[in-house]
């Protein structure tokens, strides 16, 4: 049986009510950290490209968390979209979106975890052409 590790997703299916970016950070190798390297930056290990974190709200009323993050890889951190006007939400679409089940030990019993992975983000609606650091 052929499962890949990282299963892709329909972003519908995991973001039914859709998802708002709250921020883009750079993903931290805590090895590196530790080490004192100078660029603690995580990157991925196949492709060496670096991994940025991009936070994400979910509105999704029977969501299990409101916030969690998707991975994206690129040699510059992706640009969260325009907020709506008048609000502070910045709707988003994530495109290649991918799911890497794990057994969080962390706590005081194990749980499933779900690390998410997406190609690109791009805002909802019409795409703005005067930034080339989000995917149209």
């Amino acid at each position: 049986m052929a499962v890949p590790k990282r299963i892709p997703v329909r972003f519908e299916d995991v973001f039914p009510h859709g998802a708002y970016v709250l921020g883009v950070e750079a993903a931290n190798d805590f090895e590196k950290v530790k080490a004192g390297v100078a660029d603690v930056q995580a990157r991925d290990k196949d492709t060496g490209q670096r991994i940025w974190s991009v936070r994400v709200l979910d509105p999704d009323p029977v969501a299990r968390q409101a916030e969690l993050k998707v991975k994206i890889l690129g040699e510059v951190a992706p640009v969260p979209p325009d907020a709506m006007p008048g609000t502070p939400f910045r709707p988003v679409l994530f495109e290649g979106l991918s799911v890497l089940p794990y057994v969080d030990t962390n706590g005081s019993r194990p749980r499933q975890g779900f690390a998410f992975r997406a190609v690109a983000m791009r805002p909802l609606g019409p795409a703005r052409r005067s930034n080339p650091a989000v995917a149209a």
